[in-house]
């Protein structure tokens, strides 16, 4: 059996699964396998039916198997949905050496300090991503290994997601046959997969613009500065023009794929639509009035993304801009839309230094499933690694350090 990695991205509508090989080093990935099978029993993320989504996880793994001819045993895994949750915290150590010289230890005992405070009753821990360190009230330190002080303090986010959701949601991967080699908020794996370190040190914004959310993190400097999830989606767009068309939703989803467009500039309105589709008799609507639905719906996403922008106070001054992925940014015209709300450069995003055999693997949909094997290579994990925190459920504090920075600068090593 080969040396593989594999990720699995849980969503409303789709569950995706790809496999990669590392290629002479831990950031040359060759993707050679994705698939996609439709979420039954999954629903924001978030599992509503065990049986029916232990069956579409198994589905999706068979799929990838027959395309690679490989057996997968383990799979690095994206948590998302609204039982995720995001808030800072404080933590403060004295530093253990008798010279004063801070060691990883000091920094792992601050994170612990940090989450002990910070995570409420039936809620499990998935990153902790310090922010910056104060040495002897020295601020702004960013990496303090080696540095020399007496007392050490970290301004961390905690990233946390209800216990339940957690527990169902590996449950049913289990039982499809599969283990977990670690759980990861997908955002961040879309994030390692479609920038760069220079977009991540001026200043990047990805957003991820799913079935039911919307997701984005706000990157600074090299570090994490926000993160949110707005709970509108593409299927919110389908339900406006089901209900201004008068029109079944499935018809709506077909009827957004086949003319949709999110701009209504360049749309004439002597362009029509047949909607004769589910009618006795023949009935024709505008196109212009179609895509006025659409943009309606897209603005108000990019208009709560911009307020989440604002809450970082990033809101138009991010120079490397922002980055879509996802079902929505394959909506024609998103890009106007985006650029025109956030006042800033707007690209879809692509896996960046990744290979494939597949051209599946760059559509943006499959970017936080890219994302998984990214963060997976990065943190040296290969095929058949079992994480504690899926035997235990409550892992120790050195596993759950955030890894997307300090992994590869070797601070925790």
């Amino acid at each position: 059996m080969r040396d593989l990695i594999c990720g699995l991205d849980v969503g409303s509508r789709s569950i995706r699964m790809i496999a990669g090989e590392l290629v002479d080093s831990p950031r040359n990935i060759r993707i050679i396998g994705a698939a996609e099978v439709a979420a039954d029993g999954i629903r924001r993320g978030t599992v509503t039916s065990m049986e029916d989504a232990v069956a579409c996880i198994g589905q999706a793994s068979e799929q990838l198997e027959r395309m690679i001819g490989d057996g997968v045993r383990s799979v690095w895994v994206s948590v998302s949905g609204p039982y995720v949750s995001t808030r800072g915290s404080r933590g403060v150590v004295a530093v253990a050496r008798t010279d004063g010289e801070v060691q990883a230890g000091d920094i792992e005992r601050a994170l612990e300090a940090a989450r002990a405070g910070a995570t409420p009753p039936n809620f499990e821990v998935l990153h902790i991503i310090p922010r910056s360190y104060v040495l002897d009230h020295q601020s702004g330190v960013r990496d303090p290994i080696g540095m020399t002080g007496a007392r050490l303090e970290v301004e961390a986010s905690i990233i946390q997601a209800l216990s339940t959701h957690i527990r169902n949601l590996t449950k049913s991967i289990f039982q499809s046959g599969l283990e977990v080699d670690d759980l990861v908020l997908g955002i961040l794996a879309t994030a390692e997969a479609v920038t760069t370190p220079r977009q991540r040190e001026l200043g990047v914004a990805v957003v991820n613009i799913g079935a039911t959310t919307t997701s984005l993190v706000v990157e600074e400097d090299g570090d994490v500065i926000h993160l949110a999830v707005i709970p509108v989606g593409a299927e919110h767009i389908t339900s406006d023009i089901a209900i201004g068309l008068r029109i079944s939703l499935d018809h709506a989803e077909r009827l957004k794929l086949a003319v949709g467009t999110a701009a209504t500039r360049g749309v004439k309105k002597q362009e029509e639509v047949d909607l004769s589709e589910e009618a006795d008799e023949p009935h024709r609507v505008s196109r212009k009035y179609v895509a006025e639905i659409i943009e309606a719906r897209t603005e108000e996403i990019f208009e709560l993304v911009d307020r989440e922008l604002t809450t970082a106070g990033r809101s138009g001054s991010l120079p490397a801009g922002v980055i879509l992925v996802g079902g929505g940014a394959k909506l024609p015209g998103v890009t106007d839309v985006a650029k025109r709300k956030l006042r800033l450069p707007v690209e879809i995003g692509k896996p960046v230094g990744v290979d494939s055999v597949v051209e599946r693997a760059f559509d943006p949909t499959f970017a936080t499933a890219v994302g998984l094997i990214v963060w997976g290579a990065s943190a040296g994990t290969t095929t058949g690694r079992k994480h504690s925190f899926v035997q235990t459920m409550f892992r120790p504090l050195n596993t759950l350090v955030d890894r997307t920075r300090h992994f590869v600068r070797g601070v925790f090593s």
